[in-house]
C-alpha cells in the first residue's frame, strides 16, 4: 500500500510518499515559496541526490498537482499512475479539545478543524488547503488527519489549565495544548522498542529540540505534561521564540515601546530566542562558530539554552515520580553533541551517566549514550513524524476495509 504524507505550510509543502509494505520512503521532497516567482521543488531521489525544480507555483493546489506530476514523471517518478495512492495523510497542527488522535477526513472533521483555526492561525489554515487540493484532484482517495495536538491530550486537568478566570476556559478554550506530540509519540515508543522495554511500565522525558522545541513526560506511553502550551511559544527557549516569559513584562513592554498586540507576538515568536539574545542566528550551528571566535552574547545564548531544557528534565522527573528513559531528538537533539553532554552533565543527581566519546561521535542516528552503571538510559532517536503519519494512515484505512 502507498500513502502520501503532506505537511503544508503557509508557504511551503513537504512531503513523502512511502510504500508501507516495505516501510521505505519511495520519493520525498518539497516547495519552498509559493505565491513567490522563485518559487521550486526540491526532490531526493533514491540514491540521495537531491534535484530542484524552479516553476512558479501561484497556490497549493497548484503546488501538489506538481508533487504528484513529479511522482509519475518519467525521468524523476517513482510511479506509474495516480491510482497507485491508496491514502493521504496529513500533519494537522491543532486539533484542539475535538481530537484526541487521528481521524479520517470528512466535512464535519473539516469543520472542527476549522474552528481550531484561530488557535493556529498560522497553521491550520494551510494544512486545509492541502485537504481541499486533494479532494479536487483525488477526489476518491481517503485522506486522514493527524494532530500534533492529539497525542497530549491525555494530560490532566491540573496540567493544562491556567490559573485564569475559570469562565475563559470555557469561553475561549484557553489552555495548554502542547505540541510536536506526533514526534514524541513517535520516539516515546520507539525508543522502547529500541531498548526492548515496555511502554506501558516506563517513564520517559522526550526531548525534541531544533529550531522549535518542546519536552513531554510520558508517564507509561501516555503525556502528562509537555512545555508548550496553548500556542507553540511557551516553554524552552527556542531559536526565534522566546518560551517561558514574566507576563508583566508583556505590559511593561507593550507601554514602554508602544507595541500592539500584533507587534508583540512578532517580537516573542520571530525576534527572540537564541537570535534574539545572540543577535548572530537562530540557528544553532552559527551560535557554535560565534562562540568559538569568541561571541560573549552567542555563549549566553547556547547557555540559556541548555539552562531551560536541563530544568524542564528535572521538572518533569517530579512530574514523574522518576524517570527511566530521557531520549533527545529533533535537529538539535540528534546532531549536538555539546547540547546534549551539559543537558546530562546536570542530571548526575540522578545517577545518570553517559559515555561521552560516544556522544561526541553520534550524529542522526539510533544510540544509547548512557552507560552500563547509569541509573537511567540516555538515547539519541531521531524521529519521523511522517512515518507517524503513514502509520495511523495505514491503520485507520485497514479498519475501514473491514
Amino acid at each position: 500500500m502507498k500513502i502520501l504524507v503532506l505537511n503544508c505550510g503557509s508557504s511551503s509543502i513537504k512531503y513523502k510518499l512511502f510504500e508501507m509494505d516495505t516501510k521505505q520512503v519511495v520519493a520525498q521532497g518539497g516547495i519552498e515559496k509559493i505565491g513567490l516567482k522563485d518559487s521550486f521543488l526540491k526532490i531526493t531521489l533514491p540514491d540521495g541526490e537531491k534535484v530542484t525544480l524552479e516553476r512558479e507555483i501561484a497556490e497549493h493546489t497548484a503546488g501538489i498537482e506538481f508533487i504528484l506530476n513529479t511522482l509519475t514523471d518519467a525521468r524523476y517518478g517513482c510511479i506509474k499512475s495516480l491510482n497507485e495512492i491508496d491514502a493521504v495523510g496529513h500533519r494537522v497542527v491543532h486539533g484542539g479539545e475535538k481530537f484526541n488522535k487521528s481521524v479520517l477526513i470528512t466535512q464535519e472533521v473539516i469543520d472542527k478543524v476549522i474552528e481550531c483555526n484561530e488557535l493556529a492561525p498560522l497553521h491550520n489554515p494551510a494544512n486545509l488547503k492541502g485537504i481541499y487540493a486533494i479532494q479536487k484532484i483525488l477526489p476518491t482517495v481517503p485522506q486522514i488527519a493527524v494532530f500534533d495536538t492529539a497525542f497530549h491530550q491525555t494530560m490532566p486537568d491540573y496540567a493544562y489549565m491556567y490559573a485564569l478566570p475559570y469562565e475563559l476556559y470555557t469561553k475561549y478554550g484557553i489552555r495548554r495544548y502542547g505540541f510536536h506530540g506526533t514526534s514524541h509519540r513517535y520516539v516515546s515508543k520507539r525508543v522502547c522498542d529500541f531498548l526492548g522495554k515496555d511502554a506501558a511500565s516506563s517513564k520517559i522525558i522526550t526531548v525534541h529540540i531544533g529550531n522549535g522545541g518542546s519536552i513531554a513526560a510520558v508517564e507509561y506511553g501516555k503525556s502528562i505534561d509537555t512545555s508548550m502550551g496553548m500556542t507553540p511559544v511557551e516553554g524552552l527557549v527556542m531559536g526565534t521564540r522566546v518560551g517561558d516569559l514574566d507576563l508583566g513584562v508583556v505590559t511593561y513592554l507593550m507601554e514602554k515601546e508602544h507595541m500592539s498586540a500584533a507587534e508583540f507576538s512578532v517580537l516573542v515568536n520571530k525576534k527572540s530566542g537564541l537570535a534574539g539574545v545572540s543577535g548572530v542566528s537562530s540557528d544553532m550551528r552559527d551560535i557554535t562558530a560565534a562562540i568559538a571566535a569568541g561571541n560573549k552574547r552567542a555563549e549566553l545564548a547556547r547557555n540559556m539554552y541548555v539552562y531551560h531544557v536541563r530544568k524542564y528534565i528535572g521538572s518533569y522527573v517530579a512530574a514523574m515520580n522518576g524517570v527511566d528513559i530521557i531520549v533527545f531528538t529533533g535537529g538539535i537533539g540528534e546532531n549536538d553533541a555539546y547540547v546534549r553532554s551539559h543537558v546530562c552533565q546536570g542530571l548526575t543527581y540522578l545517577g545518570l551517566e553517559i559515555n561521552e566519546e560516544l556522544n561526541a561521535a553520534t550524529r542522526g542516528k539510533e544510540v544509547e549514550l548512557s552507560t552500563e552503571n547509569s541509573a537511567v538510559r540516555v538515547c539519541v532517536i531521531p524521529t519521523d513524524e511522517e512515518y507517524m503519519i503513514a502509520s495511523d494512515t495505514l491503520a485507520i484505512i485497514t479498519e475501514l476495509k473491514k
